[in-house]
């Protein structure tokens, strides 16, 4: 019997031609499921689960996801993925607000995914996806990064986010690519697993990038031939000392949760700061006030979502339409991320954006990531701040002795943290207001643990 479910149907196509390939990998390249097996799995959990209900995955990257996504579609189950870095109050929270879905009459729109998203605040969001959705998202990604079904995914990133679901779990059951699934986030490791399993493409993330360039004896890496970054802006420095020592480039791929993949740089030249490339395959951006410096953004493209649950924001995220929060200039033929709204840090009454901040900070030889953000002064309203990564000789009075002679007097950073790595939120992101939260208090320098190598 042939499912209606878009997704399910790509499935049950791809299975009857791959169904004896090998599907899921561990880090020794060992085969731990074929796609028959996936299937079969994915009966045995259906046969056991009620229709109709929530189902909350929190199970890392573990080799039963895509039998139990499976196994929930075919139940009309809405799956909530739950990463494990949140802590048990955060994904109580998460759990009570989807639970309150079984009172909702859906209609012809009943959901298939919960994705979370703190959004702006930090109050747990879900944004509603049907399976059309995730296919549609399936689809752009692989068309427009090329990938297929003779490629091997290594998935590091973890399912249970945006990314990782996109880029790893449904381009395996909607286009049979097989992924290795790791769950050692170690550089090093990561480094000498892409090159025992041959893997060919890998999605990653900036710190990732930085990190393995700063290793020494790395193994030779012939079957790796798409590098892609997401999560954070890149780093030209990181981009082109990667390149310099593996010879391979990097692609910034820039998305949101509330309706996938945005853009893609093709060409991964990497000598624009913020530069996230063209719209994807059958994706449509444009700029709100094209007459402005920058501006958000309009998305409009059959994978965006159809909603918030509860429902709120609407004038954001409605009828195949997302406007980010974050805000783009053209450059050429693409976009250029330069900041976000909600980012813009005001000194007495002047507007700082901390992207420009950042752009000039990174041209000191030596600094490798910047992040620029907003403390509260009881004087200033704000005063700009900075949190960096540089190499040793690098110190903050060299730093400011530079802001002070490229950058007006509102956007020279009051104080200037060195760290060893910049610190991330519960879903792996760089959060301006987290890090102001967190350097809120007098000191000179936050020693940080280092990402290991």
């Amino acid at each position: 019997m042939k499912s209606e479910d878009p997704l399910l149907a790509a499935w049950d196509k791809m299975l009857a031609r791959k169904g004896d390939a090998p599907a899921v990998f561990d880090t020794r390249g060992n085969v731990i499921r074929t796609f028959f097996e996936v299937d079969k799995h994915a009966r045995e959990i259906e046969a056991k689960t009620k229709p109709h209900n929530l189902n909350a995955i929190r199970i890392g990257n573990h080799v039963n996801w895509p039998s139990l996504f499976l196994a929930c579609m075919r139940k009309q189950n809405i799956v909530l993925p739950i990463d494990e870095s949140l802590s048990r109050q955060q994904a109580d929270a998460a759990v009570s607000i989807a639970a309150n879905s079984s009172l909702t009459d859906w209609g012809e729109k009943s959901p298939n995914l919960f994705k979370l998203t703190s959004g702006t605040t930090a109050e747990p969001r879900l944004v509603r996806f049907r399976s059309e959705q995730l296919l549609a998202d399936c689809n752009q990604i692989c068309d427009t990064m090329g990938i297929c079904d003779v490629d091997l995914n290594f998935g590091v990133i973890p399912i249970s986010h945006s990314y990782g679901f996109s880029n790893l779990l449904t381009p395996l059951i909607a286009r049979g690519v097989p992924m290795i699934l790791s769950r050692d986030r170690t550089p090093r490791a990561v480094l000498a697993d892409l090159a025992r399993t041959g893997a060919t493409v890998f999605p990653g993330m900036p710190l990732f990038y930085q990190v393995f360039s700063e290793i020494d004896d790395i193994p030779a890496l012939p079957k790796l031939r798409l590098c892609i970054s997401a999560g954070a802006p890149l780093p030209v420095s990181v981009a082109k000392k990667f390149q310099e020592k593996f010879g391979l480039r990097i692609h910034s791929f820039y998305g949101a949760s509330e309706c996938g993949g945005i853009c893609y740089d093709r060409d991964a030249t990497n000598e624009v700061e913020g530069f996230v490339g063209q719209p994807m395959k059958g994706v449509d951006v444009e700029l709100n006030d094209p007459t402005a410096p920058s501006s958000q953004i309009r998305v409009r493209s059959a994978a965006v979502g159809d909603g918030y649950f509860p429902e709120r924001d609407e004038e954001k995220l409605r009828g195949e339409i997302f406007v980010p929060d974050d805000l783009l200039a053209h450059h050429g033929t693409g976009f250029r991320i330069v900041g976000r709204i909600s980012d813009v840090i005001n000194v007495a009454g002047k507007k700082v954006n901390p992207a420009e901040v950042e752009a000039y900070l990174l041209r000191f030889s030596g600094v490798r990531q910047a992040v620029v953000f907003g403390r509260q002064s009881a004087l200033r309203n704000e005063e700009v701040t900075a949190c960096i990564v540089a190499s040793p000789h690098v110190t903050e009075s060299d730093l400011l002795r530079f802001c002070w002679h490229g950058l007006s007097p509102s956007q020279v950073p009051k104080q200037i943290f060195i760290v060893d790595a910049i610190p991330t939120n519960e879903r792996g992101k760089i959060s301006r207001r987290d890090l102001a939260r967190r350097f809120s208090t007098t000191g000179r320098s936050y020693p940080l643990r280092r990402l290991g190598s």
